[in-house]
């Protein structure tokens, strides 16, 4: 017993570490939000039966009421037909009875008539008697009577015989559904911003004519949530067995997919829901450290020459009413744009208070808000066509408000300059590498964080048009500047198959950092 008392006390002053508890604690919150997820998705399982339930019930006495007045419809046109053969037997026989009745009148009288000339004992008289006698009986209506009935009373041609249709109204039953698809994760393909999505039915049915596909966007990972999430979007009438979804924003880190099988009659049973993981890169311009002198939207930049006025009145109603007033952005002419290097820091206003490293003087320069610290990560960038010059790349947070892109070693970019002359080049640490390539419309970043690795390409065809090799020692962040001009921004992009294929043979092939280090700007 003592023994047993020591051991008890030896748990009971069992040091748990608080790393830990917090796993239990972090456990315990994930299982108890998977089972209020489940009881979310039994209570809308729950509603969808009672509805449905009434639906089907409302949708089968419609039926019936549809196939009771078929059969009374059919039951009146059998009954006009009974009673009009009725009519017209009648009618045939009272016109026959009306016929033999006049012509047994006449034939009686007749008959009458002959008798009494059997007196007649005038033999001219008895011979004229005669001879009317054998003229009325040659034009008497009696002898060209026929004696047959024109019409049988028979009526059994219009009797019916419904024990066929009594047996079919006995079998009647329920419509065939189709069973539930089987994705097959397997088959399925995420890349180069789509998805395909391939399923099978468990067994072979040759009625099936066509399948659904929905899918919805979620942040979670599992089974589908039922509250907080987005609606499905729907795609109708696929006649294969697998579909691609291309073009696709990938904006959250996972999507929802589910098919069901169609024949010409109903939808069957939706598949086990399938998630496939659709995580890239999403990050927006960081308004709060831009330049003054820079309009800056969620997904675009564009010089504004005012000097960031409306910018500092965005930036007050933002602190004041909690919300962000868009102004529209305007292209400018070259006409009465200053030259940077000419622009008075004195002249702009000054930051907006609260706000934290606003890039300054003449580095017109916005970031990414989200940090890059782990990964492969792709974004492309277009420019205005009348941009005069811009720059993209990446740079440390500990970049300079007055640091201009590829000036200092914490920052990497290319840069394209079409003022004045039109120059291409590469800028790191303030060295410059000219790129004897043709700019194109739209420019692919990619960074390989952990590989150290910064690569440019043409978005379209995917040629490389440099690449720095180093070796990242802090988080980066997207990094834009931009002069007399505009850039948007396309985020949430996986990485191109094209470019991970040629990310396999570009060591040794292209330019790198380290060819900067001798060609000063």
């Amino acid at each position: 017993m003592e023994r047993m008392r020591v051991g008890v006390g030896r748990r009971d002053t069992e040091h748990i570490p608080e790393e830990a508890l917090q796993r239990i604690i972090s456990t315990l919150a994930n299982k108890n939000d998977e089972i209020q997820n489940f009881i979310d998705t039994l209570n809308q399982t729950l509603k969808g039966v009672q509805e449905n339930s009434s639906n089907v019930l409302s949708e089968l006495d419609e039926e019936f009421d549809s196939l009771y007045s078929i059969l009374d419809e059919v039951k009146e046109s059998m009954i006009n037909s009974i009673k009009q053969e009725q009519a017209r037997k009648s009618q045939e026989l009272q016109n026959q009875l009306s016929q033999c009745n006049n012509a047994l009148e006449n034939s009686e009288e007749l008959l009458e008539f002959a008798t009494r000339s059997l007196d007649i004992k005038e033999p001219e008289e008895f011979s004229k008697a005669a001879r009317q006698i054998k003229d009325r009986v040659t034009m008497a209506s009696a002898f060209r009577l026929s004696l047959k009935p024109k019409v049988s009373d028979n009526m059994t041609h219009l009797m019916v015989d419904f024990s066929q249709e009594r047996q079919m109204l006995r079998t009647l039953k329920f419509l065939p559904v189709p069973k539930a698809p089987e994705i097959d994760p397997v088959e399925c393909l995420v890349a180069d911003n789509s998805v395909t999505v391939a399923w099978r039915m468990p067994e072979e049915d040759n009625k099936i004519d066509h399948f659904i596909l929905e899918h919805r966007k979620t942040n979670f990972d599992g089974l589908p949530r039922v509250k907080d999430e987005r609606c499905w979007e729907i795609i109708d009438n696929i006649k294969g067995t697998e579909y691609t979804l291309s073009g696709l924003k990938f904006d959250s880190k996972y999507m929802n997919f589910r098919v069901r099988a169609c024949n010409k009659a109903v939808a069957g049973e939706y598949s086990d829901p399938v998630t496939l993981e659709t995580k890239a890169l999403n990050f927006s311009l960081d308004n709060s450290s831009s330049h003054l002198n820079l309009r800056v939207e969620d997904a675009c930049v564009e010089w504004d020459p005012t000097g960031g006025k409306g910018q500092e009145n965005k930036m007050k109603g933002k602190e004041n009413k909690g919300s962000v007033h868009v102004t529209s952005l305007k292209k400018h002419t070259r006409s009465g744009t200053p030259s940077p290097k000419r622009t008075s820091i004195g002249s702009r206003p000054p930051a907006v208070r609260g706000s934290r490293d606003r890039f300054t003087g003449e580095s017109y320069t916005v970031l990414g808000d989200t940090a890059i610290e782990s990964g492969q990560h792709y974004w492309e960038v277009k420019a205005q066509k009348d941009c005069k010059s811009y720059s993209v790349g990446v740079a440390y947070k500990t970049l300079g408000k007055f640091d201009q892109l590829g000036k200092t070693n914490s920052s990497w970019c290319i840069h394209v300059n079409n003022w004045l002359q039109n120059t291409f080049a590469a800028k790191h640490n303030n060295k410059v590498k000219a790129l004897d390539v043709t700019v194109p419309e739209r420019i692919g970043v990619f960074c390989d964080f952990d590989g150290g690795q910064l690569s440019f390409y043409d978005a379209s065809s995917k040629q490389l048009l440099y690449s720095f090799k180093t070796k990242f020692t802090q988080p980066v962040l997207p990094g834009f500047m931009v002069w007399c001009g505009g850039l948007s921004l396309n985020t949430g992009m996986q990485v191109p198959s094209a470019v991970r294929t040629l990310q396999k043979t570009e060591n040794g092939m292209t330019g790198s950092a380290s060819s900067l280090n001798n060609v000063t700007q």
